[in-house]
């Protein structure tokens, strides 16, 4: 399973159309689960007298199990098809996801719409179209479900297609390289296997509709950037920090610089997975052993990168932000906590420079007093102290944050210009 290139999806959409069951049946059609699952599903929705949920049940049981802290089959969240190994990255409600998506060790390379056809766009199928191409998410699949619900008629079909594809073409997507597919998750018309019901449609199913994504290509070309998640000292081993490389590769021997510290160091010994490494590459979460390094020297935020080419330290930053959900309106002075990669602290905004059309991307006002839920904004971001952090252009995985606050998910953005600590 695991020896198929691997990618990180992300399914998105309005809330009742239908994002669960499709998970579900995706994780039925390709195997992960049984019918045994099934059928213990099945008999929870009786008892709950929800009988038709069997496969959004699927999803539903690991966000309770996730709530009451049982470890999860981790087989329910991950699935193969002939051409990949897929890891999902669960979209209960924005305000979860955005998060994980950000600080997780889960950019999305590709999402999937789901789009219900008896319904159409609905706020919330905009509001995460937005965010996905506000968040730089490479690839889309539409997914039209519920084409039971209006007896699998082609032109229903073609009606909500031709909303969806408006939409995203004005929300700046390179729309004709997108896959539109019809298909019914509760009853499996076209999900994993072609339909009868739909004579019309002659393109893959669902499940084939992934296949057709591509391959993310590892950004080993670029410098050496480590976020670091955890430090440990380990008894006649030393300090030992835990992280994912996100782009370039680090190899034993290589000189490194820790940042915002600027303490520098080598790496003496890589493991993953409990084995010795010589090298690790994007992707790899590893633990490895640097020289001379204090265990108050290194936490959790920072970020290693070769002392020819230092992660840069900020101490101011320009953003495009989009507000998802807040209870009032945003002014100059709201400090908030930023997470950044695996970096979580207070920034101010300084400055709102301009409000943006989502749709266009047109300056609508230059210097707006106040920002509000599904405005988009350029704005100026103070750190409450030094941070590492990097151009969304230059370095897509570092230079993108979740905006949190009273518990939830008040906004996210991307970084578009730094300006750095002064040497």
């Amino acid at each position: 399973m695991a020896d198929k290139p691997h990618m990180n999806l992300i399914f998105i959409g309005h809330v009742d159309h239908g994002k669960s069951t499709t998970v579900g049946r995706l994780l039925y059609e390709s195997g992960a689960i049984t019918d045994r699952d099934i059928a213990r599903f099945k008999e929870m929705t009786q008892q709950y007298n929800r009988p038709t949920f069997e496969f959004a049940f699927v999803m539903d049981q690991l966000k309770e199990e996730r709530e009451r802290g049982i470890t999860i089959d981790i087989a329910h969240k991950e699935f193969s098809t002939q051409k990949y190994f897929f890891t999902i990255i669960d979209a209960p409600g924005h305000r979860d996801f955005v998060k994980n998506m950000i600080t997780g060790a889960s950019q999305a390379d590709a999402a999937v719409l789901v789009v219900s056809a008896a319904e159409g766009i609905k706020p919330q199928t905009r509001e995460h179209a937005i965010l996905i191409s506000v968040l730089g998410v490479p690839q889309l699949i539409v997914a039209i479900n519920k084409m039971d619900a209006v007896n699998f008629e082609q032109a229903k079909f073609e009606a909500v297609k031709k909303e969806v594809y408006d939409m995203l073409k004005s929300l700046g997507f390179k729309v004709d390289t997108i896959l539109f597919v019809p298909y019914s998750a509760l009853e499996g018309s076209n999900a994993g296997k072609k339909s009868e019901k739909l004579p019309w449609y002659n393109g893959p199913t669902l499940l084939g509709s992934l296949d057709t994504l591509n391959l993310p290509k590892k950004p080993t070309d670029k410098a050496l950037r480590l976020p670091i998640q955890d430090v440990f000292s380990i008894s006649g081993f030393g300090t030992v920090p835990v992280g994912r490389v996100e782009t370039g590769i680090v190899k034993v021997g290589d000189p490194v610089i820790i940042m915002p510290a600027g303490v520098k160091t080598e790496v003496k010994s890589i493991e993953m997975h409990h084995q010795q490494m010589q090298q690790a590459e994007p992707g790899d979460n590893i633990g490895f052993n640097v020289k001379n390094v204090e265990r108050k020297d290194i936490k959790r935020g920072d970020v290693i990168g070769p002392t020819s080419n230092p992660p840069t330290v900020a101490t101011e930053f320009t953003a495009q932000m989009i507000v998802l959900h807040h209870q009032n309106v945003i002014a100059k002075g709201y400090t908030p906590v930023f997470h950044i990669h695996t970096a979580q602290l207070a920034c101010t905004i300084t400055e709102i420079l301009e409000k943006k059309d989502p749709k266009s991307g047109q300056t609508l006002e230059k210097n707006p007093e106040t920002i509000k839920t599904g405005d988009v904004a350029i704005v100026k971001i103070k750190p409450t102290k030094p941070i590492c952090i990097e151009k969304f252009a230059d370095f897509p995985q570092l230079g993108r944050f979740a905006v949190r606050d009273m518990g939830e998910t008040v906004g996210a953005g991307v970084i578009l210009d730094i300006v750095p600590r002064q040497q």
